[in-house]
């Protein structure tokens, strides 16, 4: 297939503004971060807990923030995760002075003291009674109460329970548990035995001060090292002003897309510290590729000057390009929007990695590469 038959596109005439708008981008992006809201660190790199609960009946932020209120957790960041109203993420980020033990187990309690505030008054009286909420109870707990009933199932039929109550989030009526393949008379006990709370635990994630710190730096060693080894490789492989250039390349591709990230204030986790490493290596395997083209023209045409070269190459490599980029990028869109809440975020640096792994292809990378030979081959007119 080759969507461009004869393209003579003048890429490094543009190269000044090409630099001039990166470097706008980069600028804004880095007094944003300093100076601005700065990068959102989720609890992977901070400290504090990440909750996410399901509520059986709309609610609204206000009223969590309230009821957090009142156990010293009004501060929390809580954020709407679906779009009925019933579903929420709490991080919670202070930490309490405590002589029981480490922050670890003081972040512990503060996720059990959120817990416990949305459920408020809920369920008293059904527990004053000896019931158990079936949206609450863990696993080991329903299969010690199903084995006195059901000598021997216990185990099966929790499991059956539990796996059910996963795929829908909460039970709103016992009916849901027929669903599930649950047997009438194990329904009918646990009727007797449990009831279904307002509330269900999703997902609990808790991170100390010093995992998270640790998490920091073994991110940051990983980008800086894998810049690096793209350097030595590059310049083995090709030349030192190479090597150079795509070390350049691809640290504005790393600082424009978490500037990007900076503005749409979104959290950088682990997965997000994978998407910016695949962005790294998206972009590095298209920069290869023309400097290769270019290095197989220069040896054919010796005379032409190396911008000359460097336009003919980038028109030759434009099909591909756009071929290649375009699968990712398509493959990422359908991740973007229809690959739900988990994997948003990572999706999303994906897409503007990509397209900024194309662009620094062309309007970086092949620039810099021009001004080292101009500035340490004065004279040459911009020829090898």
């Amino acid at each position: 297939m080759q969507l461009f038959k004869t393209p003579n596109i003048r890429f490094m005439k543009y190269k000044y503004i090409a630099l001039a708008v990166t470097a706008l981008i980069v600028l804004a992006g880095l007094l944003n971060i300093i100076f601005g809201k700065g990068l959102k660190l989720g609890v992977d790199f901070g400290e504090g807990t990440l909750i996410r609960v399901m509520f059986k009946s709309p609610v609204s932020v206000g009223d969590i923030r309230s009821e957090l209120g009142e156990v010293g957790l009004g501060n929390s960041v809580i954020q709407e995760a679906g779009k009925n109203g019933r579903e929420f993420q709490i991080r919670t980020m202070e930490v309490i002075s405590t002589k029981e033990g480490p922050e670890l187990e003081s972040h512990e309690k503060q996720a059990n003291d959120v817990i416990v505030a949305l459920r408020g008054d809920d369920g008293r009286a059904e527990q004053a009674a000896g019931l158990r909420d079936l949206n609450g109870i863990d696993r080991r707990t329903l299969a010690a109460l199903l084995e006195t009933q059901f000598p021997g199932q216990g185990e099966g039929l929790a499991e059956k329970v539990i796996d059910q109550r996963t795929a829908i989030g909460i039970y709103s009526d016992f009916a849901q548990l027929s669903e599930a393949g649950v047997a009438p008379d194990v329904i009918s006990f646990l009727k007797e035995k449990t009831y279904l709370g307002k509330l269900t635990l999703l997902s609990r994630e808790t991170v100390g001060p010093q995992v998270g710190k640790d998490l920091r730096r073994r991110a940051t060693q990983a980008i800086i090292w894998s810049l690096i080894g793209m350097l030595v490789y590059i310049a083995v492989r090709f030349k030192l002003a190479n090597g150079v250039s795509a070390i350049f390349t691809l640290t504005q591709d790393v600082l424009i897309t978490l500037s990007i990230y900076s503005f749409t204030n979104r959290e950088i986790n682990l997965p997000i510290i994978a998407g910016l490493l695949t962005i790294v290596g998206f972009s590095i395997n298209d920069t290869i590729v023309i400097f290769d083209r270019i290095r197989e023209n220069q040896k054919s045409l010796r005379k032409m000057a190396l911008e000359e070269v460097m336009n003919l190459s980038l028109n030759q490599m434009l099909g591909r390009t756009v071929i290649t980029s375009g699968t990712v990028f398509l493959t990422v869109m359908a991740l973007f929007l229809f690959g739900g809440k988990v994997i948003n975020d990572f999706a999303f640096i994906m897409l503007v990695g990509t397209i900024e792994g194309v662009y620094s292809t062309i309007y970086l990378s092949c620039p810099v590469v021009l001004f080292w030979q101009k500035l340490f081959k004065p004279g040459k007119g911009g020829r090898r």
